[in-house]
């Protein structure tokens, strides 16, 4: 929507598709018109006639039929970040951008935090939910800024061959959307778009196992693979203590040697893990890489410490609910693939595990096996929650499980109830699903909603206490 109705007031001739012929397309349909741009509706398949370019939403998968008849036509296919990049104006605002299997929000919104704590104007804008084509012609309120931080996602990169940001990070890289992409080859050269023509720094992350082969790239690979601008650097994170051109973390302590003069002989104090909120690992990890984008844009130390202070995460990010009989109860709904679980889970023990939903072609035995040993019981629920059953039956025998043969919206409820009578004091009941939420929910937020809800009733009727 926000392409057609720019592109319209640039004065192309414009033609909207939608394979679609419901309520939703009507009504976006109508909107358009009104507009005085052209909508065809219930044919995705087919060029219109007189096309000098698509511009694409990541609905549209890269073998779609359109595409290919684009082809034949020699017609180019931009995606809506291709189009806003190639809309800026001169005196556009720099973009520090992030991608990633897993993070990207967290992190991009951190990083607008530290670059605010530093007296920049900024925005957290791109794929969490804010166009960046209305970004670049400055609608309101995006006027007047001096440095974008950019979510990307590997949909949106695919389309943007010619992007060039200052500096951009790839958080990591595990298995997911591969039925869109069509392998982990494709889906991290996508990701790896995101270094091309960088001018200051390629941030990756450093704790990537080279022993993985199975795994893909990894995100250093990806640097290595960039052509960037001459002088760009290379700048790892790590959880540990940081080699030269690397942050880390010293003695609860997030440290930078990779902005300071003497990088080889000297550490510059960032902030402490306390300042990050969760400290769960994994968002230390994006905390790092944050601030080393923060601190290729020149943004001074104290200004990464006071950012991730006044940093406040979304709901359903490892949220704690409440805690009943001395359980604690977690929302990590947004963990809708196995690495983000994982990562999940590596930051209780021990847990009552809620899982399952539509797995998007997953494999569950990698995730099973490293977290085993920190389960204390399972309920699974959803579409493909046998995937997980087996992947328990394999490398988790002995953990009890609690299948529940419904995907309805109220399962929720009854996942935890079932939840409760696996816990004991000490424990975490932790939703991390590892899966997509659509064959049940309408998105991650609903399904976090409902445990929430669950939960705080749990919680209320028996009296304990909730935040």
């Amino acid at each position: 929507m926000p392409a057609a109705k720019a592109l319209h007031g640039l004065g192309a001739r414009v033609t909207a598709v939608n394979g679609g012929d419901g309520e939703g397309p009507r009504r976006q349909a109508a909107e358009l018109e009104a507009l005085g741009i052209t909508v065809r509706l219930g044919d995705d398949r087919t060029l219109p006639p007189g096309t000098d370019l698509i511009v694409t939403t990541p609905g549209f998968k890269p073998d779609s039929p359109l595409f290919q008849a684009a082809a034949e036509a020699g017609v180019p296919v931009w995606g809506d970040v291709e189009l806003a990049w190639r809309l800026r104006g001169p005196e556009s605002p720099p973009w520090l951008a992030v991608t990633g299997t897993n993070g990207k929000t967290t992190t991009v919104q951190m990083l607008a935090s530290i670059l605010r704590a530093a007296g920049l104007r900024t925005a957290a804008v791109g794929n969490i939910g804010v166009s960046l084509i209305d970004v670049v012609l400055e609608q309101e309120p995006y006027s007047g800024l001096d440095v974008l931080a950019v979510e990307l996602s590997s949909y949106q990169l695919h389309w943007a061959p010619s992007l060039r940001p200052h500096s951009a990070a790839v958080l990591n890289l595990a298995p997911d959307h591969l039925d869109w992409h069509g392998s982990m080859e494709a889906y991290a050269a996508d990701k790896g778009r995101i270094y091309e023509g960088n001018q200051v720094a390629c941030v990756y992350n450093a704790d990537d196992a080279p022993s993985d082969v199975s795994a893909g790239p990894r995100t250093e690979d990806l640097v290595r693979a960039a052509d960037v601008v001459e002088g760009a650097r290379a700048i790892g994170f790590t959880l540990g203590a940081p080699a030269p051109s690397q942050l880390g973390v010293v003695d609860g302590v997030l440290v930078d040697r990779a902005f300071v003069p003497a990088r080889h002989q000297q550490a510059q104090e960032l902030a402490e893990t306390g300042d990050v909120r969760p400290a769960a690992p994994h968002n230390i990890a994006n905390a790092l890489a944050a601030a080393a984008l923060a601190r290729a844009f020149g943004v001074q130390a104290t200004a990464v410490r006071d950012g991730l202070r006044a940093f406040t995460p979304d709901a359903h990010r490892i949220t704690h609910v409440a805690d009943t009989g001395c359980v604690a109860w977690v929302d990590d709904s947004k963990a809708t693939n196995t690495h983000a679980a994982e990562a999940s889970l590596a930051a209780y023990d021990p847990i009552v595990w809620i899982a399952g939903g539509l797995a998007k072609g997953a494999s569950f035995d990698e995730l099973v096996a490293a977290s085993g040993p920190r389960l204390r019981g399972v309920v699974l629920m959803g579409a493909d929650r046998h995937l997980i059953r087996e992947a328990l039956a394999r490398h988790a025998p002995d953990v009890p499980v609690t299948d529940l043969d419904r995907t309805d919206t109220g399962a929720m409820a009854e996942a935890v109830r079932a939840a409760k009578s696996l816990a004991r004091p000490g424990d975490t009941v932790l939703l991390a699903p590892a899966c997509a939420s659509m064959d049940m929910f309408v998105n991650y937020n609903a399904r976090g909603d409902a445990f929430a809800e669950a939960v705080r009733a749990l919680a209320s009727a028996e009296g304990h206490s909730e935040e």
